[in-house]
């Protein structure tokens, strides 16, 4: 396995753009952009759209779960698993609304005894590329070559 290396998830939702997954370099995996999307179709889970394609409602625990099971997904595939995760950015767009939901489910996976514990960032952003509530920018450590 090369020490700098992009990498394709064949279980992720495929990625909205002309870039990887992820992308190796040195023992730092660098992940894209993950949403709760699934792959191989417009799905998102916990999100009804009218017929424009805007969003109706949406629920950020069912996105919350999607998202997570979707970065284990290129995190395995990448050769990572996630106790490697070290840094996590997310990505709301109603933090009044969605972040006591998302920081009430984020232990499960991420705090407290044999989780990754990482570094967090939370921001809000006005809108992401598809009609989705959450994203998240992941950082992980891999074995060396």
């Amino acid at each position: 396995m090369s020490s700098d290396a992009t990498y394709e998830s064949s279980r992720a939702p495929e990625p909205v753009g002309a870039f990887p997954h992820a992308k190796r370099v040195g023992n730092l995996l660098f992940l894209s952009g993950i949403g709760p999307r699934v792959r191989g179709s417009k799905e998102i889970p916990g999100v009804t759209l009218d017929a424009a394609g805007n969003i109706v409602s949406y629920d950020i625990e069912t996105q919350c779960r999607a998202v997570f099971e979707n970065v284990r997904l290129v995190l395995e595939d990448a050769g990572a698993s996630w106790g490697d995760i070290v840094d996590v950015t997310v990505f709301l767009t109603d933090m009044k609304m969605d972040f006591p939901i998302y920081n009430r489910i984020y232990p499960e996976y991420f705090a407290g005894a044999g989780k990754p514990n990482p570094t967090r960032t939370t921001v809000e952003v006005g809108a992401l590329p598809t009609p989705i509530a959450i994203e998240l920018k992941v950082i992980a450590t891999v074995a060396s070559a």
